[in-house]
């Protein structure tokens, strides 16, 4: 379980997040949306406790103060984290940053035929070439590429605690029933929690059940379930949703 409460995160003596207070359980899916310049990429960041930011509060995950760990001790309770921009790394192919990852994970030496087994059935399930195991990093591909691309990682790390930060950022309609049917079908098999930062519910539609959060100038001001989602897309972040004072659904 993640647990936030009174979390309040400075970049450069600005204050994004003010008493910020976010719950997610084992296995549940829940969904943070609102305007730009809210504060949504930054609570993502603010998890894996980013050192360009000044933070108080308290940010728990199964026992654990991320507050007091670093973003690699915080990755080895599994966690992961899909930017909205993945970065590009030249000259590093994903097989060698996965094989990497994998060993520091589970300390262990890594078999390379099982490990080579695994990237090829991956590649299969998200639709991804498999000559995309051998390219650098996410470099010279289009966004929609770099999604899938990334997507690779998530299913050889297995993680527990997935944060999506804008993933249908940049996708086409074909990209996006691939990216969503892949997360689809992890969720289905390892049931992570999930917490899934977006404007739009086209993402959203892969997922039966959610839980959704609407923040505004850096806190939550509403709680819902799946008919929040579908007004917002109906009248937008403006009209009754926004306006409205904090309240649960």
């Amino acid at each position: 379980m993640l647990e936030i409460k009174q979390l309040n995160v400075k970049a450069e003596s600005k204050i994004i997040l003010n008493n910020f207070n976010l719950t997610i359980n084992d296995g549940e899916v829940h969904v943070l949306m609102g305007p730009n310049g809210t504060g949504k990429s930054t609570i993502c960041k603010a998890i894996f406790n980013h050192p360009d930011y000044e933070i108080t509060g308290k940010i728990e995950y199964d026992g654990h103060d991320l507050t007091k760990m670093t973003p690699t001790a915080i990755s080895r309770l599994g966690l992961f984290l899909l930017n909205q921009n993945p970065v590009e790394i030249e000259g590093i192919t994903n097989a060698e940053l996965i094989r990497s990852a994998l060993s520091e994970k589970n300390n262990t030496h890594i078999d390379i035929f099982k490990f080579n087994k695994r990237l090829n059935e991956i590649c299969e399930i998200i639709n991804l070439p498999k000559s995309f195991v051998h390219r650098d990093i996410n470099f010279n591909m289009s966004g929609g590429e770099k999604k899938k691309n990334e997507l690779l990682s998530l299913f050889m790390l297995e993680p527990k605690f997935i944060i999506l930060d804008e993933i249908d950022s940049g996708l086409d309609v074909d990209a996006l029933k691939v990216v969503g049917a892949s997360l689809k079908k992890y969720y289905e098999t390892y049931h992570p929690a999930i917490l899934i930062v977006t404007h739009h519910q086209d993402i959203l539609k892969y997922f039966p059940k959610y839980q959704v959060s609407i923040l505004k100038d850096g806190s939550i001001i509403k709680t819902g379930n799946e008919a929040l989602a579908q007004e917002i897309e109906t009248t937008g972040f403006e009209a009754n949703v926004i306006s409205g004072s904090k309240e649960n659904e």
